[in-house]
């Protein structure tokens, strides 16, 4: 690699080269383009703005530091009492991810930070029904870039994965074979993914 050369990704490198092949012969996509893949990851956080004054950039900082990209605070559009809230209050913190930054962020999820949750038995396999896939993390802390003990809150927060696939069976597949934990479910007492 020369200098000023950019290194592809390892999940996306494995991508290209196995997973797209598998899914084509499975599949049985008569053209490239078909055949899914990743589009973008969405990570967004919901902030209590009546809680501290610069608790948004807080956040903003954490999930910048998870993610490797500078999110944006989502601010309210329009009163509302009942949650004590004001227009142009911040109350959300989001980033998307593409390209490089989707494939290394994906690869960290999948291997580091889901083995990391306490009793994990694997993800539920129900997508949106249009191919894309959301999870949620209650604790922003099982990230290994996140140390708890400078952290007196912790933040929830919810993942999208968007993917080009039609059906929610073609996008579990292809999250399947780049490496998502699904449960396993009993089927007439044998266990099937």
């Amino acid at each position: 690699m020369g200098k000023g050369e950019v290194r592809q990704p390892t999940l996306e490198q494995y991508y290209r080269d196995v997973v797209s092949a598998q899914l084509r012969d499975s599949g049985g996509y008569d053209n490239v383009h078909k055949i899914p893949a990743l589009q973008k990851i969405v990570v967004n956080s919901a902030i209590d703005s009546a809680a501290e004054k610069n608790w948004a950039d807080e956040v903003a900082k954490d999930i910048a530091l998870i993610t490797g990209q500078r999110p944006v605070i989502v601010r309210a559009r329009k009163n509302i009492s009942n949650f004590k809230l004001r227009a142009g209050m911040p109350n959300g913190v989001k980033v998307t991810l593409r390209a490089r930054n989707m494939y290394e962020f994906f690869y960290r999820l999948v291997s580091v930070v889901l083995p990391r949750l306490r009793d994990f038995r694997g993800l539920s396999s129900r997508c949106d029904g249009r191919g894309n896939y959301t999870l949620g993390v209650a604790d922003h802390t099982v990230f290994p870039e996140i140390s708890a003990a400078d952290r007196e809150r912790t933040v929830g927060m919810n993942i999208t994965i968007v993917t080009s696939a039609r059906t929610d069976s073609e996008a579990l597949e292809l999250l399947r074979r780049l490496g998502m934990p699904f449960q396993r479910r009993e089927v007439g007492g044998t266990a099937a993914a």
